[in-house]
């Protein structure tokens, strides 16, 4: 990644990849590459700078509002649900995250890192305040701020979804984990906080809250998830409505999120916020309906919490469920993983999802665990063999749930990465099972 840089200064670009490094560049120390030193200099680099430097330098400390969104689910549906809101509020909003990097409307990149380096969210913030942006908004992950990845970013709101069972690979406790969360509102810009999440801890200052079982600044007051989602919420003594074509009691959090966090930024009234939700159609990949006849479901669901609340929003309907769990990444969540199938749904394929370097097997045999009591389990190791086998399965008045890749469009074995699409295997295997 280089960033070029006008005249007045000693150097003409700004890297972070010691391998790019010459006597005409500055090579952006960060807490990833600093083991690279010597091999920058030794390439005839003489000028060491800072992620803060660089914004300083780019004039990106003023002009652009940068908002954070961290948690373990739904950091990707609040951020798309409150970029939406700021594009129909008719501001220029950049959003970068899971899903890629966007600038009014239109896609720039496509998927990649959760949050990107640090030199890279400097890139996207440069090219947003070149096209007019007031606003950026940043998924901010758990590695992210471990990593110092968000060094030097001045946030003016930091919002938080939830905070549940993921990466223990990395972070090896839930505590460490949950710490790594809470570092991230130590300071006093302001906050919007989860106030139903009791485990995340918190500067109190400049903070507001929103919640549908306890008091919290933006409060549920009644909902209905009949037909998508409406509900009444208060601020302070106030009532507002609103009402969206998302699904699930979990999206009920998401977009009170949103709204809140464009309330706090003093985007428009209240009201004229909550009459825009309805614009917002979802995320790929999140609660998708790839099928209406057969009704079948795509979401993106890898941890016991995401799993959960994707399928305690359909416990009214018969569950058919295909999914699997990442290898190389934590092992404890797989058996929970299978007991929560086990929990709701009626029939069960368990299969592979990215494996990466495990046996898929092995990752099946620990699911497997968790759901042996299942009266219907089945086992495929080949996923698309999975789903077309829950398709046959699946009755008239069924659901089906693949879960655990959303909209991603590769399966990842042995270090290869396969094109493999859940929504597109399951359009092909419809046509063809007819």
């Amino acid at each position: 990644m280089i960033i070029n840089i006008k005249n007045g200064f000693p150097y003409n670009f700004i890297t972070d990849n010691s391998k790019e490094c010459n006597e005409n560049c500055a090579f952006l120390l960060t807490k990833l590459n600093e083991r690279y030193l010597n091999d920058a200099k030794n390439s005839g680099c003489v000028n060491f700078i800072s992620a803060a430097e660089v914004l300083k330098i780019l004039g990106l400390n003023e002009g652009i509002s940068i908002i954070g969104i961290t948690g373990t689910n739904g950091k990707t549906t609040t951020a798309a649900a409150l970029y939406s809101l700021l594009l129909d509020l008719n501001k220029k909003v950049a959003m970068q995250g899971t899903r890629g990097f966007f600038i009014n409307e239109k896609k720039v990149t496509k998927k990649s890192l959760t949050t990107p380096t640090i030199l890279e969210t400097i890139k996207h913030l440069k090219d947003a305040k070149e096209q007019g942006c007031s606003y950026f908004i940043t998924e901010v992950s758990s590695h992210a701020i471990v990593q110092n990845r968000i060094d030097g970013l001045n946030f003016v709101l930091k919002i938080f979804t939830n905070v549940t069972q993921d990466h223990l690979d990395f972070h090896k406790s839930l505590e460490n984990y949950i710490q790594v969360k809470s570092s991230f509102f130590d300071g006093e810009c302001k906050k919007l906080i989860n106030k139903d999440d009791t485990k995340i801890r918190y500067n109190k200052k400049n903070c507001m809250t929103y919640g549908i079982e306890n008091p919290s600044t933006y409060k549920v007051l009644a909902y209905a998830l009949d037909d998508g989602i409406s509900a009444a919420i208060s601020k302070i003594e106030k009532i507002y409505e609103f009402s969206s074509p998302l699904h699930g009691f979990f999206n009920l959090y998401n977009i009170l999120a949103a709204i809140g966090a464009a309330d706090m930024l003093g985007i428009a009234p209240m009201q004229e916020i909550c009459d825009k939700v309805s614009n917002f159609a979802g995320v790929e990949g999140r609660m998708e309906i790839v099928s209406d006849n057969p009704l079948i479901i795509v979401d993106f669901a890898h941890t016991p919490d995401g799993m959960q609340k994707v399928m305690d929003s359909l416990k009214n309907k018969d569950i058919v469920v295909v999914f699997g769990a990442g290898g190389d990444r934590d092992r404890d969540k797989r058996a929970k993983m299978g007991f929560i199938a086990s929990k709701y749904a009626k029939k069960i394929i368990i299969t592979s999802d990215n494996p990466r370097s495990e046996n898929p097997q092995e990752i099946i045999k620990e699911i497997y665990k968790g759901a042996k009591n299942s009266k219907a389990l089945r086992v495929e190791v080949d996923r698309k063999k999975a789903i077309s086998e829950a398709i046959k399965w699946q009755e008239k008045d069924e659901v089906l749930l693949v879960l655990g890749k959303g909209d991603e469009a590769y399966q990842e074995i042995n270090e290869e990465k396969f094109p493999f699409d859940d929504r597109i295997v399951i359009r092909s295997l419809i046509g063809k099972i007819g």
